[in-house]
């Protein structure tokens, strides 16, 4: 089985990416994400920081603005509208899920759709599922396609089982496999015969996020796999796919960590840039 890991990726768009930002420096103009969080949780901080890398790597800017967990709706909305204002800003991220005191469809609704570089609102959703070109996708499927491309895998005609229906992943996935000319099933852990659906597919995108749901027994020989899911168990990080059972069957896969979510915050670089660019 080929590992598909996700540094050679990452490597590829920082390479694409410092060439944009050199015409754009030539205007003085240097990408810069907002970065919106209330309170601590370590997920968003260790999230937060591995954009700080990234961004750093290539002289892009991240602007971080931390709210207590008890912040008013004001305060926050507050916030993110002088972030819509700032011209030097290009790109926002909001940290999610928002405090149970906060209207969290509401406030993404606030975003301004130019700088929703994660598919937050309502019409960057509308533009991945016509799939106008005009919006910025969801940043995790995003790295899904990255993959995709870099490692010159053709989807043309090919079967594929997406597992998750998610607005983050599953369901934007779809489309752009779609776009891609894929045929497309999406599956979840209500289906009846999931095992069965699987082994039809050419390409599996396990983003159903329950730890090692897909064994070797959901694979057929010469299947890809790719894993999005982000799970712990006792105390260590694997995916929604048991990767050792899957290693005589698979031809390909994705593993957790090393895989898609390593590509992520790269996607999120290059929406940054691509906003600059338009701004």
């Amino acid at each position: 089985m080929e590992e598909l890991r996700g540094m050679p990726v990452v490597k590829h768009i920082a390479q694409e990416v410092t060439e944009r930002m050199e015409k754009l420096a030539q205007k003085n103009v240097v990408p810069t994400l907002a970065v919106i969080r209330v309170g601590e949780r370590e997920d968003d901080l260790s999230y937060e920081r591995g954009l700080l890398k990234r961004f750093d790597s290539v002289g892009a800017k991240v602007v971080s603005k931390v709210l207590p967990l008890d912040v008013t709706e004001e305060e926050l909305v507050d916030t993110l509208k002088a972030c819509n204002n700032d011209n030097d800003i290009h790109g926002i991220l909001l940290f999610r899920p928002l405090p149970k005191h906060l209207d969290e469809k509401k406030i993404i609704e606030l975003v301004d759709p130019r700088k929703d570089v994660d598919c937050m609102c309502l019409t960057n959703v509308a533009h991945t599922f016509s799939q106008s070109g005009l919006g910025h996708e969801p940043c995790t499927p995003k790295a899904v396609m990255e993959m995709i491309d870099y490692y010159n895998i053709d989807l043309t005609g090919k079967k594929v089982v997406v597992v998750g229906r998610s607005m983050v992943v599953g369901k934007p996935m779809a489309m752009m496999m779609l776009k891609a000319n894929a045929t497309v099933t999406i599956c979840h852990t209500k289906t009846a015969n999931l095992k069965e659906e699987c082994k039809k597919a050419d390409i599996i995108v396990a983003c159903a996020g329950v730890a090692k749901m897909l064994d070797g027994t959901y694979i057929s020989e010469g299947t890809i796999v790719f894993d999005v899911g982000i799970n712990v168990v006792d105390g260590k990080l694997c995916g929604d796919v048991d990767y050792e059972s899957i290693g005589e069957l698979a031809s390909k896969a994705t593993p957790v960590p090393g895989g898609v979510g390593t590509v992520t915050t790269s996607v999120l670089l290059k929406h940054t840039v691509w906003s600059a660019e338009r701004a």
